[in-house]
């Protein structure tokens, strides 16, 4: 029995269309991440499982126990779904302390002695690095420890599911880094099942063990980090997920066995990459597409190897960003963003050979 199955909801408000009928089953103990840039319906989604938005259509149910049915009449109410929820907001009462916070959740279940309340959100705080802060006000604590409170406080409950609607958002770089590091261990330790949301294609890269890319209220690809990252299915999707250079043109050649195809631009620049499993039947010779690469796959050459792709170019800027440097790279009129190490040479006039392996080009589908 999975955790979670939505099963074809859609959500409607007015004239727009938030939700087009998507379908997700979430597995115990899986981190999957709803990934996509605002008004995708990532949150819309999420909302729903909780029972704050009601779909129009489909259902939805919670460890085998239907939650949602609009064929069937069945809603029901947030407080009765037994899920814990993280808001971007923090959301924790001002006026009480951290302890009476996270002890919130439990003061209205019947056969909970004061004794083991404490406990257990004592053992709750210790666990998400909050141990002596009981008696502290709430509001005299940092943003990333109002944080772990709002987190402490869904947690203490020992719900079915944990939701988090972009809880790291509001936190400034290193912390929301030391923040992705925390949740993702304490995820492990305890086995919680947990739906993220979020806009930040990092954030969804280090935590997921499956992320859900959504895009007009759809579903447009899922898998794992890796997968998504270095398997795109769309423009789209290698886009909004890290970086990429794109070239539109037209298939030249294209051998089906392989999926090797060659791609030539308008302006002449041929690209020979793989086309994904997904879209070998859609895409064909003579028709358009665009070869998508990604920054950190263009190599500088001197020596480039016989079966890569091989391209003569100028460095037009050179950005020092630390540990590596990020170059605008112009060829035959197409510009390329290249990352090298920090301490790679370039020559003085900036013509270079610039190369990369056929297996990290992807060509997709056209806009």
């Amino acid at each position: 029995m999975d955790a979670i199955v939505i099963d074809h909801i859609s959500k409607r408000y007015g004239d727009v269309t938030a939700l087009h009928e998507i379908s997700l089953t979430v597995a115990h103990g899986e981190f999957v991440t709803l990934l996509g840039p605002s008004g995708c319906g990532k949150t819309t989604t999420l909302r729903s499982i909780a029972g704050l938005e009601k779909p129009d259509t489909g259902r939805i149910l919670i460890e085998g126990q239907e939650m949602f049915s609009a064929e069937n009449g069945t809603f029901v109410q947030p407080e009765h779904r037994h899920l814990g929820m993280v808001f971007q907001s923090y959301a924790i009462w001002p006026h009480m302390t951290v302890f009476q916070n996270v002890a919130y959740a439990l003061t209205s279940r019947r056969g909970k002695s004061r004794a083991d309340v404490r406990a257990q959100v004592e053992k709750c705080l210790e666990l998400v690095g909050l141990g002596g802060f009981g008696d502290r006000p709430a509001t005299k604590l940092s943003g990333g420890q109002q944080q772990r409170v709002a987190l402490a406080r869904s947690l203490v409950a020992e719900p079915r599911v944990l939701l988090l609607d972009e809880p790291l958002s509001n936190l400034d770089a290193k912390l929301r880094e030391r923040m992705r590091f925390e949740l993702k261990n304490l995820q492990k330790r305890l086995g919680f099942t947990a739906i993220y949301v979020t806009h930040d294609q990092a954030e969804a890269l280090a935590l997921s063990d499956r992320i859900v890319v959504m895009s007009g209220g759809r579903i447009i690809q899922q898998g794992g980090s890796r997968a998504i990252y270095n398997e795109p299915q769309s423009r789209f999707v290698v886009d909004f997920v890290g970086q990429a250079n794109f070239v539109d043109g037209t298939i030249t050649a294209f051998n089906r066995q392989t999926r090797v195809a060659e791609l030539r631009s308008d302006k002449g620049l041929r690209v020979i990459g793989i086309i994904p499993p997904g879209l070998a039947d859609s895409l064909a010779e003579g028709g358009a597409a665009t070869a998508a690469v990604r920054p950190e796959d263009i190599h500088i050459n001197i020596d480039v190897p016989s079966d890569h792709n091989a391209w003569h170019a100028k460095v037009e800027s050179d950005l020092f960003l630390g540990n590596m440097r990020e170059l605008m790279i112009e060829t035959s009129g197409h510009s390329f963003k290249v990352q090298i190490s920090s301490e790679q040479a370039i020559p003085a006039d900036g013509m270079v050979r610039l190369s990369s392996a056929p297996s990290a080009i992807r060509i997709l589908a056209p806009r």
